[in-house]
Order: C-alpha cells, then sequence, then structure tokens
C-alpha cells in the first residue's frame, strides 16, 4: 500500500511540475512580447516580494506537513483538526497584513526604489499594490499546500495545481492579447484565478482530514508543541531568503527594469529545474519523517539514496544541456536575439548553481524529517557573512553578472561543507556513497557527454537541426545516468524480468 501511494506521490508531483514548467516554457515569451522586457521586469519584482515576504510564513506549511504526516500514522484526528484551524487563522491574519503594507508603500516602490524608463509610473503603482492583493490572496495557498502533502494527498493536490495554473497561464494571454496588454490586466487576472485556487484547496484539505466528533478550534498549546521545529524552520526561511534574495533585491535598484528583467528571465527558465527537483523530496518527506519516527534506519537509508539518485537522473542531464548550450537553448525559446544576448551568460551562471542546489535537496529533507533544523540556519549564517560582503562588491561592477556567481558560489559551498557535517551526525558510513554513486557518477558522465558534444556543435544549422543535436545530447546524458545509477538498473533488471 505504502509503495504504491508514494509511487502515485512521486509521478503526481512530478507530472504536475512538468506540467507548470511546460507552461512557463509555452507562455514567458508570450508575455515578454505583449508586455516588453520592462513589464516583465516588474513581474520579476513581483516573484522577489513573494520570496522576502515568505519569511512571515514562520516555518508553519512545512510544520503541518511533519506534524499531519506524525499525527497520521498516530491516529489523532482531533489534533490534526485543532492544528490545521489554528494555522488557518494565523495565515489569513499575515495575508491581510501583507496586502494592506504593500499597497500603503507602493508609491514610495514605484517613485524611488524600481528604475523605470518607458512605463506611466501610475501605472507601476498600480501594479505594485496590485501585488499586494495577489500575494495575499495567494499566502494561505502554501499552508494548504503543506497539509495536503502530509496527509499524502499530493495527487489531490497536484490535480489542483495544474487545472489551476493551465488556467491562470492561458487565461492571461487571453487577456492580455483580447483585452489590455497592460500590467495591470495580468496582475487582476492572476488575483481572480490564485483566490480561486486558494479557497478550493482550503476545502479540499479540511474535507481530507480525518473525521472527529468535535469541532476544530484554536488550539495554542498545539503550537507550543511544535513552536521549536516552527522557529528553526523560520530562522532557515530568514537566512535563506537573504542568501537567495538579497542579488536581486540589489539588482532591482541598481538595473534598469529591462535589464533586471534578464535577470529574471534567467531565473525563470531555470527554475524548470526545481520543478524536476520537486517531486522526489516533496513526496518521500511525509515518510521519511515517519520512518525517523518508527525507528526504521535501514529502510530509511534505502529511500534517501533512491530519493537522491533519482533527483541526480532527472536534473543533471538538463541541467548540463542548459549550462553548456544557453544560446542555442534561448533562441529556441524567445527566438530574440537580443534577448540571447543579454541572457546567455547568466543563464550559463544561474544553471549550474542551481545543479549543486538540486543536489542538496534530499539532504536537506533528511535534516527536516529528523527535526534537525540547526544545521541549515548555522550555514546560511555563515555563508552570509562571507558572501553579503562578495555580492555588494560585485554587483555594482559587474551588473547582474555578479549576483549569478555569487549563487554558484553560494551552492558551492552547501555541496562541499553541509555535506560533511551533515553526515558526521545522520548516516555517517554513506557520505562517500552520495559523493561518488548519488552525485559523482552521473555528473561527471553528463559533463563529459556534453562538452564531447559541445565541441561538435555545429553553428550555422537550421532550427530542426538545432533542436534534433539537442535532443540527442539530452538522451545521451540521461541514458548514461541510467546507466551508472543503481536504483535505475535496478529498476531495468525489475522490467526485463
Amino acid at each position: 500500500m505504502f509503495k504504491s501511494t508514494l509511487k502515485n506521490n512521486i509521478l503526481a508531483n512530478f507530472g504536475g511540475k512538468a506540467w507548470f514548467g511546460l507552461i512557463q516554457l509555452v507562455f514567458v515569451p508570450l508575455y515578454v512580447k505583449f508586455l516588453g522586457m520592462e513589464a516583465f521586469g516588474l513581474i520579476g519584482f513581483f516573484i522577489m516580494l513573494q520570496s522576502l515576504l515568505s519569511l512571515l510564513d514562520l516555518g508553519l506549511s512545512t510544520t503541518l506537513n511533519r506534524e499531519l504526516a506524525c499525527r497520521s500514522a498516530n491516529g489523532n484526528a482531533q489534533e490534526a483538526r485543532d492544528l490545521v484551524h489554528t494555522m488557518e487563522w494565523i495565515y489569513w491574519s499575515i495575508a491581510i497584513l501583507i496586502a494592506v503594507g504593500i499597497i500603503v508603500v507602493a508609491p514610495w516602490i514605484a517613485r524611488s526604489w524600481v528604475n523605470v524608463k518607458g512605463l506611466p509610473a501610475q501605472s507601476v503603482q498600480h501594479a505594485i499594490a496590485l501585488m499586494g492583493l495577489l500575494i495575499a490572496v495567494q499566502w494561505p495557498f502554501s499552508l494548504y499546500s503543506g497539509g495536503l502533502m502530509g496527509l499524502q494527498k499530493q495527487v489531490l493536490l497536484n490535480t489542483i495545481r495544474v487545472s489551476m495554473s493551465t488556467i491562470q497561464a492561458g487565461g492571461a494571454v487571453l487577456v492580455l492579447w483580447l483585452i489590455s496588454q497592460s500590467i495591470e490586466a495580468y496582475f487582476i487576472w492572476q488575483i481572480v484565478i490564485v483566490g480561486i485556487q486558494t479557497v478550493v484547496t482550503g476545502y479540499f484539505l479540511r474535507s481530507s482530514l480525518p473525521k472527529s466528533a468535535k469541532a476544530a478550534t484554536f488550539n495554542r498549546d498545539l503550537l507550543r508543541q511544535c513552536w521549536r521545529f516552527a522557529a528553526g524552520m523560520t530562522g532557515i526561511s530568514a537566512v535563506t531568503i537573504i542568501l537567495t534574495q538579497t542579488d536581486k533585491v540589489i539588482l532591482s535598484k541598481l538595473l534598469s527594469l529591462e535589464q533586471f528583467g534578464y535577470y529574471v528571465l534567467a531565473f525563470t527558465l531555470c527554475s524548470g529545474l526545481i520543478f524536476l527537483v520537486f517531486p522526489f523530496p516533496a513526496a518521500l518527506f511525509p515518510k521519511l519523517s515517519e520512518l525517523v519516527a518508527t525507528g526504521k534506519t535501514e529502510e530509511l537509508s534505502r529511500l534517501y539514496h533512491k530519493g537522491c539518485q533519482a533527483v541526480s537522473l532527472f536534473v543533471f542531464p538538463a541541467g548540463t544541456l542548459i549550462a553548456l548550450f544557453p544560446q542555442e537553448i534561448l533562441m529556441l525559446w524567445t527566438r530574440d536575439p537580443r534577448i540571447v544576448e543579454n541572457t546567455h551568460l547568466l543563464l550559463s551562471l544561474v544553471v549550474v548553481g542551481s545543479l549543486l542546489n538540486a543536489a542538496v535537496a534530499m539532504p536537506y529533507m533528511l535534516q527536516l524529517a529528523y527535526g534537525w533544523t540547526s544545521l541549515a540556519f548555522y550555514k546560511n549564517i555563515v555563508a552570509i557573512i562571507i558572501l553579503i560582503p562578495l555580492l555588494f562588491s560585485l554587483v555594482p561592477y559587474l551588473g547582474a553578472v555578479g549576483g549569478a556567481i555569487i549563487w554558484v558560489l553560494l551552492n558551492a559551498g552547501y555541496v562541499m561543507f553541509e555535506i560533511p557535517l551533515m553526515h558526521r551526525r545522520l548516516m555517517p558510513r554513506e557520505m562517500w556513497r552520495w559523493y561518488i554513486i548519488d552525485v559523482g557518477l552521473p555528473a561527471v558522465c553528463c559533463v563529459v557527454i556534453g562538452v564531447i558534444l559541445k565541441m561538435h556543435f555545429a553553428d550555422n544549422v537550421t532550427t530542426t537541426m538545432r533542436l534534433t543535436a539537442l535532443t540527442v545530447a539530452l538522451g545521451s546524458m540521461f541514458l548514461a545516468c541510467v546507466l551508472v545509477l543503481p536504483f535505475s538498473r535496478v529498476y531495468l533488471r525489475r522490467v526485463n524480468l
């Protein structure tokens, strides 16, 4: 039963993220076409603002995920319902404060922060105020998502995500095409659809909770029981946000909105890697927490390494391809030489950093399954002390490229230092298995194959030939990873049998 549920959750998460990634690949170039790169820079500013404000999550969405997974195993229905109700009140209160706060400061941001050249000042101010409303209606969605994931209702969650994201993206293009090519129209549509998504997800979470004779109530005692884990997650979120968003905050001030838009575009295309990573940690985290709670260390170890290898299998081929062929991929994607010229170096650097970040996704989930939040917190504190001054030194001279270099250095530090520190405490005999088998072999295979193909890649070819060559390169790297990773070889033997 567990294997079937876990498999379904992984497939659902992978399908949902793959679909969302496909939507971005299809619709982002259309957003740029209808709005222009400067207005697209405002969308990037919204993404940055949303990430900064995620600190106010207070670690509650991940906490609810973990706590519902444990309480489902223990069969405590009333506590599960009370916990959701309690956190719901907190989330909606924060959402209202966010909306009011951003609307109040919108004139100052439009006048004194973003560097606008072609857009009307009033339009920028309206767009920023609408960002506040959009973040507010989207805010409780992360809580409801965390709850459904903890209940291992990830097929349901991804059905909601796929349906609503399709309407959200496709409808936005229709609005820009048929009604108004304005940034305000874009954000108004997002508010309507995201609001519906939040309400629907909240309904299904409450419907999926175990039944209880009493109505759910606000329970401070439950918050006290899980405050330590939530506080740890808040600390991790705070330092992670500082590390991952400081570059964007600085660049949004120093660069024009157009140049900032190119930086955001590189991260947007690269976010497809995150979509390939997310299904495995998200699906495995509740089970990892359950195995830790029941002390099944051997099964925990097997599941952990399978998750690490699955991430490598699906991320390294795609990431290596983008890092080595950024110009070709950008031209196929946008058909705009100006975008290619301004974005290809950024994209290559950002992808390298994201590959390193993807590699530590499962180790991070293992830490959280044990309730160990201090390592992630302190590693990020050290990174802030080292990298933030470097960021302020590089960005004024190198601009967006300086921010991308910092992204690479940050994630290289995670791979080099976090993994040894983690494995000194958790699974101490299995660190080199992670470095060599889970990550090292597939990474080396992809880089070697990619470099060889890059050396023989012809520039003056048709679009069809270029696409064919990239597909062959991706397939070759994927096949090499399948052959060197133990879990995929075992799967192949079972299929043959």
